[in-house]
């Protein structure tokens, strides 16, 4: 791919590490021969044969047969946007037993959208919104409340920690609860939690290569090489590599996650996988605005780059996993799994700001734009967990109970410097925002970083039982214990936090028919004060919260899940009430604490996934929340929310819906629509981002069972709006962009 012009040389990560330049698809050849060389290429029905020779009228009348042909060995998320079965809440489980709102987002569903990354696949499912970190990363907020930043994301229900840029090239599937959840997992999840399901091998032979070309000198290659090894076992590499340059605003990743699988279906089955991804981006970040009658307008392009070809943002995640499951008869099975992981992140981001005296009136591409300020974060964690849960269907006193209690230790270690910036007083690095991108650097001669480390260790159990009372009727008890205890330190100063907690969740469902299922529910969460990105602040607000009380939330639901049209049609609806208490807002930039004290949030989910027709698939994930307040504000000042208003990143409305639809055998067509509605930043009551709705357009040509085209158009008609807000800048949504895709299945 032709580059725009040979960049600057790149500063060494203050977090760097020896890492192996990784060359994804080069490490797939030995496992495409493998995968070509087997016989057969796709797994074939074998004719069925009679263990015995028997004789046979000449002119038999033969009874008609009925056949219905289901493969059960190729992943479900690969054949559709439906989801009836999920693993978020431990072990694996049907929804419509799950008492709260799940959506999940299979692999086809992103293969359609082209969604490349986790931030993608949230923008997808309602109820998200995204600060815009002042250090470049998204906390995201689900509900209005913020996932904890490296507490509330899992993979394969094992607790991600730490903040890097997630690719979705080894996903399965995006899973997605809402609502109170320490029962099941523990500290955070006030708003939910997000489970990333990673891919696992299965007993075929099959080889899909995509290669996608796009705007913004996109270029992208992803492979997907399963091999069935034996009976039992089977090995399957994931891998892949994206380049892009849109005006400057780059993206440079690449990842590999083999997995090998063995004993499958059997009372012992074992899984070792390993996950490497590496980026080196220099993102678009911190966008000025001005205000028209208290409402942000937005007028810097959102395909422009306006930082210095000096600024970056790099990293990466390794980390490996072995699960044992061992299947104990009856249904019961005990799944026992560890996984070490190293991570990193560095960044060093421009900050452009208007000249003085700039305003809207005079604003136009000769607009001056200083760019003398700089973010900085560098960061390395290192994390283990330990983690066994049981699940088991048992009939005692008459009464069916379905169990499922575990026990997970986890250990991290990490060092960060929040503030990691240069200093550049006296340096003249403007530009104007008709010409945003110079090519101009800066020379990085911070000196080493002042690194805080952070160590926590977690010690947790839970049980839950589910017992059916009548055929009909079933009830939900849980509790969960944790001891989480944590140290901190930096130069000067040491300081230590340990937390008992108890957590809990009750429901009832009702399932009438085996198509319907009603829920009701409660549940309850905390934040732990001394959590990892929470004990980082100047010495006065860390005494504090050597004291401090964790956050704790209520979340009260009912709802349904119906599966509707022959179970093709999955339609889910909740109504709920998360409310927060004692809840403290950090800001370590500030290097303050805002104690908002108590807020709730009010409304209803609808999840809707699957067939409506043979033709007509569709997706819709949609949030209303028309009541969300503040209850009490301690100690607030300035622009700050008081009591009585609504908080920050808390639209009324947000959802998206997809839509495709078969034309012809080799013709298929998707429209979405995203929305979300207008909304605060979270720390500023008097000023408003303006509610936005955009379009995407997918079509796609099958030429033959092995090779497919599909070309996407994402934010159709180009709209610039407010994607990620802070209280004093913006992160605008992608412009208009275009891919087109080449499957190829072997």
């Amino acid at each position: 791919m032709s580059q725009r012009r040979t960049r600057a040389a790149r500063p060494q990560s203050a977090a760097s590490r020896s890492v192996p330049a990784t060359l994804p698809l080069g490490a797939l050849a030995a496992g495409m021969g493998l995968s070509l060389l087997a016989a057969p290429v796709m797994a074939q029905n074998e004719p069925a044969t009679s263990p015995t020779t028997q004789s046979t009228p000449a002119n038999p009348t033969l009874p008609t047969v009925g056949v219905k042909a289901k493969n059960v060995a190729k992943p479900a998320a690969k054949e559709t946007y439906q989801a009836v079965t999920t693993t978020i809440g431990k072990g694996k489980q049907e929804l419509r037993d799950i008492p709260q709102s799940v959506t999940v987002v299979t692999e086809k569903l992103m293969d359609d959208r082209n969604l490349t990354d986790l931030k993608d696949v949230l923008r997808t499912t309602a109820g998200v919104t995204f600060l815009a970190g002042e250090t470049g990363e998204e906390d995201v907020r689900l509900r209005g409340f913020s996932l904890a930043q490296a507490g509330d994301l899992y993979i394969d229900g094992m607790r991600d920690p730490s903040l890097y840029e997630r690719d979705t090239f080894n996903y399965d599937r995006v899973e997605v609860l809402r609502g109170s959840a320490s029962m099941l997992f523990g500290r955070g999840s006030t708003g939910g939690v997000v489970n990333q399901v990673n891919k696992q091998p299965f007993l075929m032979n099959q080889t899909e290569i995509e290669t996608t070309a796009g705007t913004g000198n996109m270029y992208r290659v992803t492979a997907d090489v399963n091999v069935k090894t034996g009976d039992t076992a089977a090995l399957r590499i994931n891998a892949m590599k994206h380049e892009a340059d849109n005006h400057g605003a780059t993206v440079s990743k690449q990842g590999i996650a083999p997995t090998f699988r063995w004993g499958i279906g059997t009372a012992d089955e074992f899984t070792a996988s390993l996950y490497h991804l590496e980026y080196d981006n220099n993102p678009i970040y911190a966008h000025r605005w001005f205000l028209v009658n208290g409402k942000i307008k937005p007028v810097m392009a959102n395909n422009a780059f306006y930082g210095l070809d000096s600024d970056y943002n790099k990293g990466g995640a390794d980390y490996a996993t072995l699960t044992y499951l061992k299947r104990l008869g009856g249904g019961a099975e005990l799944k026992t799994s560890l996984r070490h992981g190293h991570f990193e992140r560095d960044l060093l981001a421009t900050v452009p700001a208007y000249a003085s005296g700039t305003t809207l009136a005079n604003f136009s591409d000769a607009t001056v734009l200083t760019r003398n300020q700089s973010k900085g974060r560098v960061s390395a964690t290192t994390g283990t967990l330990l983690q066994s849960d049981y699940t088991n269907k048992l009939t005692l006193a008459g009464m069916e109970h379905s169990v499922i209690a575990g026990v997970d230790l986890s250990w991290d270690k990490g060092r960060r410097a929040n503030t990691y910036a240069q200093t550049r007083s006296g340096t003249t690095l403007n530009t104007t925002v008709g010409h945003p991108d110079d090519g101009a650097t800066f020379v990085d001669n911070r000196a080493p970083a002042a690194f805080n480390y952070f160590s926590s260790r977690n010690l947790g159990a839970y049980a839950q039982d589910m017992v059916a009372i009548t055929p009909t009727v079933k009830l939900i008890g849980g509790m969960r214990y944790d001891a989480f205890s944590a140290h901190y330190r930096n130069a000067t100063e040491n300081y230590d936090r340990t937390d008992y907690l108890w957590s809990s969740r009750i429901g009832a469902l009702y399932q009438p028919t085996d198509w319907a299922s009603f829920h009701v529910s409660r549940g309850t969460s905390f934040n732990v004060s001394a959590d990892a990105y929470q004990f980082e602040l100047n010495s006065a607000n860390r005494a504090k919260q050597s004291v401090v009380d964790p956050e704790k939330s209520r979340n009260t639901e009912i709802g349904t899940k119906l599966t509707l049209l022959d179970q093709r049609l999955s339609v889910g609806a909740s109504l709920f009430y998360s409310e927060k208490y004692n809840e403290r807002n950090n800001d370590p930039d500030s290097n303050t604490i805002i104690l908002s004290g108590k807020r709730h949030a009010a409304g209803l989910d609808i999840d809707i996934a699957g067939q409506v027709t043979d033709k007509w698939e569709s997706y819709l994930s949609w949030t209303w929340i028309p009541d969300a307040r503040i209850d009490e504000a301690k100690g607030v000042t300035g622009n700050t929310p008081r009591a009585g208003d609504r908080p920050g990143l808390t639209p009324k409305h947000s959802g998206s819906l997809w839509n495709t639809y078969q034309l012809t055998p080799q013709i298929r067509a998707g429209l979405g629509i995203n929305h979300r509605g207008s909304q605060t930043p979270p720390a500023n009551r008097t000023i408003r981002a303006d509610d936005f709705t955009t379009f995407d357009v997918m079509a796609e040509y099958i030429i033959n069972w092995r090779t497919s085209l599909r070309f996407n158009i994402s934010n159709v008609t180009n709209r610039l709006y407010v994607d990620q807000v802070y209280n004093g800048f913006y992160v605008p949504g992608a412009a208009r962009s275009a891919q087109l895709t080449l499957k190829v299945t072997l």
